[in-house]
C-alpha cells in the first residue's frame, strides 16, 4: 500500500510540476506588422488586422514553448485601399486560393538572457519553408485591469517573398524581395 501510494504521489507531483500551460495573444494589444522597400527609396509599412497566436509551455521563460501563428490574408492594411485590394489579388497573395499564413514553431534555443531563437514551418500562398524568427521575451505580470497573467513577446523575421511567389512580376528594386516582419503581443494565460 506504502509503494502505491508513492508511485500515485510522485505521477501527481511529476504531472503537477510538468503541467503544460497555454497562452493567447490578447488582439487588444497585439500587432503584426511587416514592410518592404519600395523603388529601393521608400519603406512601405503594413499590418495583418485578423491573427491569432498561441504558446504552450511548460516553463516560465518560455524556453521549452511552441507558438503557432494563424493569419487571415485578407485583412491586409497598408492605409491604401486600392494597394490592398491588388495585394489580396492573384498577382500577389491571391487570398481567394490561399486565405491563411500559418506558423508553427518546431525548435526554441535560447541566444541570451530573455532571447530566443524560433525555427519554425511558414506557410504563405501554398509554400511552406522554414524559417528563422528572432524573439524577445520581456517579462511575465499580473494585469492590473485583469489580474490575469499576462507575457509579453516582441517576434521579428525576414522572409523573402520570391521563396513563397509573392507578386513575381514585381521584381526589386521596384518591391524588396526581402519583407520585414514583425509582431508585439501581449499573451494572456488560458
Amino acid at each position: 500500500m506504502k509503494k502505491i501510494t508513492t508511485i500515485i504521489t510522485t505521477l501527481f507531483l511529476s504531472t503537477f510540476l510538468f503541467a503544460q500551460t497555454t497562452w493567447k495573444a490578447d488582439p487588444m494589444h497585439s500587432k503584426l506588422t511587416f514592410s518592404t522597400v519600395h523603388n529601393g527609396i521608400s519603406d512601405i509599412a503594413g499590418l495583418f488586422k485578423t491573427f491569432e497566436i498561441s504558446a504552450i509551455t511548460s516553463k516560465t521563460d518560455f524556453s521549452d514553448a511552441v507558438f503557432e501563428l494563424s493569419t487571415d490574408v485578407a485583412s491586409i492594411n497598408t492605409e491604401v485601399e486600392m494597394r490592398d485590394k491588388h495585394l489580396r489579388s492573384e498577382e500577389f497573395f491571391d487570398v481567394e486560393k490561399y486565405p491563411k499564413m500559418t506558423f508553427k514553431s518546431t525548435s526554441i534555443q535560447k541566444t541570451e538572457k530573455d532571447k530566443y531563437k524560433l525555427t519554425g514551418q511558414l506557410t504563405l500562398h501554398g509554400i511552406t519553408k522554414p524559417v528563422v524568427i528572432t524573439m524577445w521575451y520581456r517579462g511575465t505580470i499580473e494585469n492590473p485591469q485583469s489580474k490575469a497573467p499576462t507575457a509579453g513577446f516582441k517576434f521579428s523575421t525576414v522572409i523573402k517573398r520570391s521563396d513563397f511567389n509573392i507578386g513575381p512580376k514585381f521584381p526589386a528594386p521596384m518591391i524588396s524581395d526581402e519583407v520585414k516582419i514583425k509582431a508585439d503581443s501581449e499573451f494572456i494565460k488560458q
